[in-house]
This record gives structure tokens, C-alpha cells and sequence, in this order.
């Protein structure tokens, strides 16, 4: 189960977000707190619908609280430590997400005190979803009001970061500076380009004789004196390594124009070995045996869900698909939920049979089971250096999970099913959960913070560290070491 959600993860649902980011308009931190949040969530969901209409169970406010515990501290620690790179993250994405979420975790806790639901209480819980929704919409505009900055979406991960453009332009001048004249094909020969003046990416691609495609073009204008020497000196390194690509792909009688609908040298990406990368692609397909003793065998272990998934979802990666990316996200949601229902049922299983008590797989396994779509979606981007994504991803989901994962079910119960009737919850051990929770998010943001809003390995570890205690003190309360808040077990 755990392979079947990393090859949908990797295939189908990323592939589908990427091209829904694409077509919406979206910034990458958007995307991450919305779309991917409550693809990913979806099983959450489903097991909170089970327990509200068919087990009819207090769903473990519990397992919603271990879940987000997990959510926020153990993906967060895993990007930091196999993204591979140090991750930017954008101090506006990570405080809105932080901040929507101590609302409804607040809100969560004044309705559960007195241990009832009631329509009205549901009903600001999915209406809050709603804002938090809105939030995203006007989300460029609010960043612009609330940091005076407007927004830059970076598609390659902030690489350039802002501050790091902006350092180091005053003390350089243009007379210093000839050496970036020959990459410029004069646009403008009669004008020197003074500080303030803009140079048009267009003009650039129009005016030059090869016909510069946009990438390459702005690989050019980041080479010039409006940018500080930090990217300039990054910006021509990848053009020199671009320029180096395609000879040696002129060389072999490769086309280096455009590959499979796409420009291959993106945003100044280099493309790595474009070959392996289609092979790659072949692989995702039950009918290409790879080459390779350990790609065979994982193909092979890996047959029957390749050969599902390939007939049930649309690959929206390639051309043919491309224009199904809302119904290949929908139906890899589901798969999602399937896979994970089964993977929840299993955990339980293995759970009753080793006499491991309910209480701590719901805290551990069942939370990390639930959250493994999370883990894996969230990793897959912050390699790609979208650490925003990553970040607002794992705070997000947890919004979706209060607010629709609990307030949905709820409603549906009071409004639709029963109207007028109450859900009854089990809240001795809430206030405690609560106070962990809003303590990982509040640990986790200062941690970042103090990290310089980066990424690294080193927060990775804090972080991990910080869930291993958080763990620790949660079975504690359940054990009733604390206070009283559980039932002992039935003895069989």
C-alpha cells in the first residue's frame, strides 16, 4: 500500500496539480494549502465520514489530532532532510497558513467543551473552510497589504531569492560592467541601459537574430548589471551550461527545440539527461519492461497497481491527456482513499494481532498512515524546491482536516441526515492534544524562523526531535499519566 501511494503520488496526483496550477493561475503556496491539501487529505475524510454515519464511533478527535501533530512536525522534518537542497520558504505563506490554522484549531475547541456538536457549530466550520478558501483567492493582493512586497512567483523555487536580487545592484554601474554587453545581441545600441530602465524580455527575444525563446531570453537579462552579483553570477553559469546542452545535443542531431509539447530548457532548468528521464516515463506504463535487475523487480512487484491506475486515471503528463488534469486529480483522490482505507484497515490489524492497545496505533501508525499521501506529495515537491508548497501543503491539509474533514460529516449528521440532532464526542483528553498542537505549530514556526526561513537538514532534525517528545507526552496523557482520561482496556 505504501508503494501504491507513492507511484499514484508521483505519477498521477502531482503530474494533475502541476497542470491545475497551470491552468488557474495559481502560486505554488495556493496550490499547496487548497488543491494538494485536500487531495491528499482525502482519506482523513473518508475515515471521519465512516465514523460519523457507519461505525457511528467518536472518530478520534484523537486520530485527527495525532494526524496533524504528524502532519506538521514529521513532513515537515522529512523535506528539510531528504529535499536534497536548501528550500526557501516565503515568511507571508508560512504565517497565513500558521495563522488560519490556530483559528480553526480555537474554534475546534470552543465547540468540542461541551462534548456536543450542534447544526450551527458544524455549519462555521465549513463556512470558515470557505474563507480560508477566499483567503487563497485575494491571496497576491493581501500579501501585497500585509508586507508592502508584491508577490514573486518564482517558478524555480525562489531560487533567486528577493533579497538576493536586490542586494549588491547599487554599488555596481553599468560602465564596470561590459562584459554583459556581448551576451545582448544590442536591442538598443543608442541607449546604455541606465539603472531604471526595464528591459523588455520581448524585446530581447524579437530584436536578437537567433530568435531567443523566453527562458533562454531571461537567462540573458539576468546576466546584466540590474541584478545583484550573487544571481548574476548563478543566471550565467546555467546559461553557459544551457549554451554547452545544445551544442552537444546539435552534435548528436538532437532537436533541442521543443520535447513532447514542452521547452526543454524551462526557466533555465538544465535539462538532465533528457534520454533516462523518457525512459522514466516509460516505466510508469505496464507494457515497457525497464532495464535494469532493480527496476524489473520493483516493475514487477509493482505490476497490478501500474496496470490499474494506468487504465483508471488519465495520465495528464502526456499531451493526450492533458486537457482531463481536473479528472485525473479526482480520480487519484479516490485511489487515494482507497489505498489508504485499506492500508488504516491493515495497520489495525497488525495492531490487534502484536496487542499493541488502540489508543497508541490511533496516535502513531494510523496518524502516519493517513498522513503517508501528505509525506510523500510534500517531499516530491520540496525536491523540486517548491518549498512553499511543501510547507503550506502540511498546514493546510490540517486546515482541510478540522474544518472539512470534521465539520463536513458533522453537518451532513445535524443539517441533512437528522436535522436538529447532535453529535456527541468524547473530549477529556482534547485539552491537552490541543495545547500539543498549537505548541508544534507555534515550535515549528519559531524553528523556521530562527533557521533564516530556510529548509535545511538541520531544521529537519529539530523538527523530528520536537515529534519524538510530542509522541512521548501524547501517550503519556492517554495512559492517564497526567490525569484520568481514558478507560483502562477491556480485558478479552
Amino acid at each position: 500500500m505504501f508503494l501504491a501511494l507513492a507511484i499514484i503520488c508521483d505519477d498521477y496526483f502531482v503530474t494533475s496539480l502541476e497542470k491545475i496550477c497551470e491552468k488557474l493561475d495559481l502560486s505554488e503556496d495556493v496550490a499547496g494549502a487548497t488543491f494538494m491539501a485536500a487531495g491528499s487529505s482525502a482519506p482523513e475524510l473518508f475515515a471521519s465520514v465512516i465514523g460519523v454515519f457507519i461505525t457511528h464511533g467518536d472518530v478520534g478527535v484523537g486520530t485527527i489530532v495525532g494526524s496533524a501533530v504528524f502532519n506538521i512536525l514529521c513532513i515537515i522534518g522529512v523535506c528539510g532532510i531528504f529535499a536534497g537542497q536548501v528550500v526557501m520558504l516565503t515568511r507571508w505563506s508560512v504565517f497565513r497558513d500558521s495563522f488560519y490554522y490556530i483559528l480553526s484549531v480555537v474554534a475546534l475547541i470552543a465547540f468540542i467543551y461541551d462534548e456536543k456538536i450542534v447544526w450551527w457549530e458544524s455549519l462555521v466550520l465549513v463556512l470558515m473552510y470557505v474563507g480560508y478558501i477566499l483567503v487563497m483567492k485575494f491571496n497576491s493582493s493581501m500579501q501585497k497589504f500585509f508586507t508592502g512586497k508584491p508577490v514573486k512567483n518564482v517558478a524555480n523555487g525562489n531560487a533567486a531569492a528577493s533579497s538576493e536580487m536586490e542586494d549588491g545592484n547599487a554599488s555596481y554601474y553599468v560602465c564596470d560592467d561590459d562584459p554583459s554587453w556581448p551576451l545582448l545581441s544590442a536591442v538598443k545600441p543608442t541607449k546604455a541601459y541606465s539603472r531604471g530602465s526595464v528591459v523588455m524580455v520581448d524585446e530581447i527575444i524579437n530584436a536578437s537574430p537567433p530568435k531567443y525563446r523566453f527562458p533562454e531570453a531571461g537567462l540573458r537579462i539576468m546576466v546584466t548589471s540590474h541584478f545583484g552579483p550573487k544571481t548574476r553570477l548563478r543566471m550565467a553559469s546555467r546559461l553557459i551550461i544551457t549554451e554547452r546542452q545544445k551544442l552537444v545535443q546539435a552534435a548528436n542531431g538532437v532537436e533541442t527545440q521543443v520535447i513532447d509539447g514542452k521547452v526543454d530548457i524551462e526557466n533555465g532548468n538544465v535539462p538532465e539527461d533528457k534520454p533516462s528521464e523518457e525512459k522514466e516515463n516509460d516505466t510508469i506504463s505496464p507494457f515497457h519492461i525497464p532495464a535494469g535487475i532493480g527496476s524489473k523487480i520493483k516493475w514487477l512487484i509493482s505490476w497490478p497497481l501500474l496496470f490499474i491506475l494506468f487504465f483508471t486515471i488519465p495520465n495528464c503528463g502526456k499531451p493526450r491527456w492533458e486537457k482531463f488534469f481536473m479528472l485525473s486529480f479526482i480520480l487519484s483522490t479516490v485511489w487515494i482513499a482507497v489505498f489508504s482505507y485499506l492500508m488504516v484497515w491493515m495497520v489495525t490489524i497488525i495492531g490487534f494481532t502484536l496487542g499493541i492497545p488502540d489508543v497508541i496505533m490511533g496516535i502513531t501508525f494510523l496518524a502516519a498512515g493517513t498522513s503517508v499521501p501528505d509525506c510523500i506529495a510534500s517531499l516530491i515537491v520540496a525536491r523540486q524546491g517548491l518549498g512553499d508548497m511543501a510547507v503550506s501543503n502540511t498546514i493546510g491539509s490540517n486546515v482541510f482536516d478540522i474544518l472539512v474533514g470534521l465539520g463536513v460529516p458533522w453537518a451532513l449528521q445535524t443539517m441533512c441526515v437528522d436535522y436538529g440532532s447532535e453529535v456527541m464526542i468524547n473530549s477529556r483528553g482534547l485539552v491537552y492534544s490541543v495545547v500539543l498542537l498549537l505548541g508544534s505549530v507555534a515550535l515549528t514556526v519559531s524553528g523556521i524562523h530562527f533557521n533564516g526561513w530556510r529548509l535545511t537538514p538541520k531544521l529537519g532534525v529539530y523538527v523530528l526531535v520536537l515529534y519524538a517528545i510530542f509522541l512521548c507526552f501524547s501517550i503519556m496523557i492517554e495512559y492517564n499519566v497526567f490525569t484520568f482520561v481514558n478507560l483502562p482496556m477491556c480485558m478479552e
